[in-house]
Order: structure tokens, then C-alpha cells, then sequence
């Protein structure tokens, strides 16, 4: 599955409708990012079906940015059932995330 890019209307709905999921905030122009995707995107492969991997570009989504008082990105929020439980702010290894994951699931 393909990790999913998220507008602000249907974010509510599709983090609410999965179990868990991991939410990358991003933007084109920011480096760590850049570096950061090639984690997110390994990750949406490891754990397909299981967690809802998805992509929030800051630039054109500034509102959910707000919402959840993201600061700096990369921000990955971890998300169950709907709401906040966890989340890493800037480059961090895969381990930092499937941690978090897996003792999650």
C-alpha cells in the first residue's frame, strides 16, 4: 500500500478509521524531510494492513500543521484510535519508529 497523502478533510476521518497510524508532517523544501522518506515509505511496506501510514505536507495543509502545534518537521505523530499517543520530532532512525509501533499494535 502506498502511504497516503492527506488533505484536512478527509484527515479526521481516515486517522479515526484506523486502529493506528503514523502521520509524517513534512514540506518539499526541508532537507530532513527529504531524508526521512525513504523510512516512512520502508515502513508503509513492513506494516501494510496493519498501520495507516500517512503524509501531511505542511505547505499546503497549514491547518492541520496548527492543530497539532507542529513546530518543526519533520514531526511524525503516532495516532490510535483518533488520537495523539506519541511522536518524534526531526531525523530519526527506523527503530525510533517501529518501536513505537510495534508496542502499539
Amino acid at each position: 500500500m502506498a502511504i497516503k497523502h492527506l488533505k484536512t478533510a478527509e484527515f479526521e476521518a481516515a486517522v479515526e478509521a484506523a486502529p493506528l497510524a503514523m502521520v509524517d508532517f513534512w514540506a518539499s523544501w526541508c532537507g530532513p524531510c527529504k531524508m526521512l522518506s525513504p523510512t516512512v515509505e520502508a515502513l508503509a511496506e513492513q506494516y501494510e494492513g496493519k498501520v495507516l501510514v500517512a503524509k501531511v505536507n505542511v505547505d499546503e495543509e497549514p491547518e492541520l500543521a496548527r492543530a497539532f502545534g507542529v513546530m518543526s518537521i519533520p514531526t511524525v505523530v503516532f495516532l490510535k484510535n483518533g488520537r495523539e499517543f506519541d511522536r518524534k520530532v526531526g531525523l530519526m532512525p527506523a527503530g525510533a519508529f517501529t518501536a513505537v509501533l510495534d508496542s502499539n499494535l
